[in-house]
């Protein structure tokens, strides 16, 4: 993938379950297929919000097949996480053998690397393959965090690193991977209630949560937030934020999956340890998803 291949908005794609725990195969083609005729620019496959973690390797290397077969020309991007460098490696293998246009590299889980453990990881998987590499910042997931200047000097170190999804929250972090690293590396924002923000100040791109139900919307806002359609943008933007915070919470796949039921594109199935929302969460939750519906912009 060449480095002009990192841009728009990409779908950090939820993962799809039947009512026995497997992954529902034919329902992920068609969402893939979905989401690109919506206007996303390329599928993120594996993530946290595809509940990776709970996914065996089997089932990781069949979902990209299938993402891969139903997306196109469409860039698939694996998330590459696991326990161990080992099993990231292998994944990273695995997801060039399938034919994915990119890797979205994440730290170790459990594991709180220090800075030379961090680097070592970084530099195995990313070493692994040739193919374009998305380095995914998020410390309060996984307790690692990379500065701009620990990304530039793995850029240096690899040529296959072309992105950058920075979910610390912190949108200052995006203008200091610029003021390093100038147009080397795409800059994607990582977190939806932060998509605004990074449109205005000319990021490259957003790894989108809400996409999975809502692709028109996350496409349209950050057509014009990067155009400088400052007033348009806002006013999408403030309609929106009610379902985008649902991406920086804890249960942000119960959420997601919960507002896809709603639009008729998904189910409300998560793997344990996650259980689907009930009771008076549930209710809440739905009063906000239906509210904001109800008054979707035209």
């Amino acid at each position: 993938m060449q480095r002009t291949d990192w841009a728009g908005v990409f779908a950090a794609i939820t993962t799809p379950f039947l009512e026995d725990g497997g992954v529902d195969e034919a329902f992920l083609a068609e969402h893939v297929a979905w989401l690109l005729e919506q206007g996303t620019r390329g599928i993120v496959a594996l993530g946290s919000l595809g509940e990776g973690a709970t996914l065996t390797e089997p089932e990781k290397r069949r979902i990209l097949e299938v993402c891969r077969a139903a997306a196109g020309e469409a860039p698939v991007v694996a998330g590459i996480s696991g326990l161990s460098t080992a099993a990231c490696v292998a994944m990273a293998r695995t997801a060039e053998e399938v034919g994915c246009g990119g890797l979205m590299v994440l730290p170790p889980y459990v594991y709180r690397t220090d800075p030379r453990e961090t680097a070592a990881h970084f530099d195995a998987v990313l070493s692994a393959t040739g193919l374009s590499c998305m380095i995914y910042n998020n410390p309060l997931a996984y307790g690692t965090d990379l500065s701009a200047h620990d990304v530039a000097a793995l850029a240096e170190r690899h040529a296959n690193v072309h992105a950058v999804k920075e979910s610390s929250g912190d949108v200052r972090r995006l203008s200091a991977l610029e003021e390093v690293l100038g147009e080397r590396l795409g800059r994607f924002a990582g977190l939806d209630d932060m998509a605004l923000e990074a449109g205005a100040i000319g990021c490259d791109g957003w790894i989108a949560g809400l996409i999975n139900a809502l692709p028109e919307e996350c496409v349209r806002l950050f057509t014009l937030a990067r155009a400088g359609r400052m007033r348009e943008a806002r006013a999408l933007y403030t309609w929106f934020l009610p379902l985008l915070r649902m991406d920086t919470v804890p249960k942000f796949v119960q959420l997601i999956k919960l507002v896809q039921a709603e639009v008729g594109m998904g189910n409300e199935r998560v793997r344990p340890p996650r259980l689907p929302l009930e009771g008076q969460e549930r209710d809440d939750t739905l009063a906000v998803i239906r509210a904001q519906l109800a008054a979707r912009p035209a």
